[in-house]
């Protein structure tokens, strides 16, 4: 079965006053039906954009320069803004924006904020629009009287959970959730999380989940992808990921987690900062900050290193294993 979906080397820049910002820069990875990527990486990394472009929706001044995102067999880049807000957009793929505060209209009542895709894209009545609206609300957990809410009168909990039934309302087989769980308390972080693995059991849903914290998907995805720059550095199965990980980057994400089982080690953090997007340095992006760098690092970027079945790193001290120039084959 072909993947679901497969970006093949994405390129995204904002052209600002100040310069160009490289804020994605050739990406490629696939995800399968069913299958949950987790996308890992530092604020500011180019998760949020890379998401973002998925849908078309970059802000501007940004836009997409070249690539391809290939949904169900169709490339998006080159469709009209029509075609995709008819075709694509909720349809094919959804997403849970971060803060659901912001994503959520305080003049509209929750039911009216869910409905208005089915009137627009299903022609559907206001009740049968309605009645729909309350069955993904009880889909994530939620009755029918919060369907005549107003947002304010919300917990946190439960305006992520709308936020969620919003993106699930026409059924799209793939789902992209951006800090679902930010903001909110350990207790909801994890009732939100069981919520997406059932929504992914339960529908068979293709699901991308973004986050600063490693922690957060490491019973969640299935694959991973970490994001340094606004390049992938490192991409495989999960379980490769936590217990074999191969980039310099991976390993000190990692070490920043505090571990409840196993023996007691001291917290490490990462030195100096991400680089200006505008001018990255030559060589590996992250070779400034890195523990293990070397000449080569500083001088000629690295391609894609394969250290294992599907599993991939972008860093010279896997010299000598099979090379490729993207992820995707």
């Amino acid at each position: 079965m072909p993947p679901i979906l497969e970006v093949r080397n994405l390129y995204v820049h904002y052209y600002t006053l100040r310069g160009i910002v490289k804020a994605v820069e050739n990406v490629s990875f696939t995800l399968e039906p069913g299958e949950v990527l987790g996308i890992a990486g530092e604020s500011g990394c180019g998760k949020s954009t890379l998401a973002w472009s998925l849908l078309r929706l970059v802000p501007p001044p940004g836009r997409i320069v070249k690539g391809s995102i290939i949904i169900d067999g169709q490339d998006i880049v080159n469709m009209s803004e029509d075609e995709v807000r008819a075709r694509i957009r909720w349809q094919k793929i959804s997403m849970v924006f971060q803060g659901a505060m912001n994503a959520l209209n305080p003049m509209y009542k929750v039911w009216e904020q869910i409905a208005e895709p089915l009137i627009v894209h299903r022609g559907m009545t206001k009740e049968q629009a309605y009645r729909r609206a309350v069955e993904v609300l009880k889909l994530v957990g939620l009755g029918e009287d919060i369907a005549n809410r107003y947002p304010h009168e919300l917990s946190g909990g439960q305006k992520q959970r709308v936020v969620i039934a919003m993106a699930l309302v026409l059924d799209p087989p793939i789902l992209i959730a951006d800090e679902p769980t930010t903001a909110l308390d350990t207790i909801i972080q994890a009732q939100i999380l069981n919520l997406l693995k059932q929504l992914k059991n339960e529908l068979n849903m293709s699901i991308i989940f973004i986050t600063h914290d490693l922690s957060v998907i490491a019973e969640m995805a299935d694959k991973i992808a970490i994001m340094y720059a606004g390049q992938i550095v490192e991409y495989g199965p999960s379980e490769e990921i936590f217990n074999n990980p191969q980039h310099p980057y991976t390993r000190a994400l990692l070490r920043a987690i505090p571990r409840l089982r196993g023996p007691k080690e001291k917290l490490h953090y990462i030195p100096g900062q991400p680089p200006d997007l505008r001018t990255p340095p030559p060589g590996c992006r992250f070779a400034p900050r890195c523990s293990e760098v070397m000449p080569i690092c500083r001088e000629q970027e690295p391609p894609y290193f394969q250290v294992n079945e599907g599993h991939f790193a972008k860093c010279w001290l896997h010299r000598g294993k099979p090379q490729k120039d993207s992820i995707v084959d």
